[in-house]
């Protein structure tokens, strides 16, 4: 299609807007991490990697930091395998309610983080669960099975049941069709979802806020908690960057492998 210089330039530089809008803020952020002043003031006077150092040494963000991987790691074990089984029983199979089971599925992730907290809070509560590690896995499972689930399910309908129906003519049974047919063909929706999960719990604030138990801080709880800390403030800025910097590394590989077989389908909080 033929467009005129003017309407590419007007595009370029919306364009242009929308990533200054997105990565000003984020470059910010990188740029106040090494300030030499002990309070965000902008701009710099100086730059030093002294609160770098003091970040590394800081032991509560490191066990914070512990803590967001244990979690993330749990919440998208549990929903690797309840998302998928989900969408394997979605797909394959036809019932009554199947659409509404669907959309039961997906709803966590487009409810408020709150209502979302305070309903697992009180329910657990209800059932009498000490608040801790597994109350925490348990809430971020909620929201990051509907990635898996998306994704697989996003696989799932690109698949062709012939290849399931030639196995199965051949003599190999449920298992051995879903391990050496389906499993190898959705293992990248699979690889992709988990990273994406895993970025997903690892950031989440709102709900962890009601699910947490005392004296357990997730590295987005230190953050906040330290922020209007006038001492903590640098410090507070090399953590956000540095997971910054780290979270590009899944949010490349997820992209990397979804763009290669027809693109991310994730929802949104």
């Amino acid at each position: 299609m033929n467009t005129s210089r003017g309407v590419r330039w007007f595009f370029g530089i919306c364009t242009a807007l929308v990533l200054a809008f997105l990565y000003v803020p984020l470059a910010v952020v990188t740029t106040l991490s090494f300030n030499s002043s002990a309070s965000l003031a902008w701009p710099p006077k100086a730059l030093t990697f002294r609160w770098w150092t003091r970040a590394f040494h800081n032991e509560g963000a490191r066990d914070a930091l512990v803590v967001s991987m244990k979690v993330a790691v749990g919440a998208m074990i549990v929903a690797l395998v309840l998302g998928t089984l989900a969408s394997l029983a979605v797909q394959r199979f036809k019932f009554f309610g199947r659409e509404t089971i669907s959309l039961l599925i997906v709803l966590p992730i487009a409810l408020p983080g709150i209502v979302t907290g305070i309903a697992l809070n009180s329910a657990f509560r209800s059932i009498g669960i000490d608040f801790g590690l597994i109350t925490l896995i348990i809430a971020h499972a909620t929201f990051c099975i509907v990635v898996i689930y998306n994704n697989v399910l996003a696989r799932l309908r690109r698949l062709s049941g012939n290849l399931e129906e030639a196995s199965a003519d051949l003599g190999a049974d449920a298992f051995q069709t879903f391990r050496y047919v389906t499993f190898p063909l959705m293992r990248t929706a699979l690889l992709a979802g988990g990273l994406l999960a895993l970025g997903l719990s690892f950031d989440e604030i709102v709900v962890t806020t009601f699910t947490s138990g005392a004296g357990l801080e997730t590295l987005p709880l230190w953050i906040f908690r330290n922020l209007s800390r006038g001492q903590q403030q640098p410090i507070v800025a090399v953590v956000a960057t540095a997971v910054m910097l780290a979270s590009i590394i899944p949010v490349w590989f997820a992209q990397r492998l979804t763009g290669e077989t027809g693109g991310i389908t994730a929802g949104t909080r």
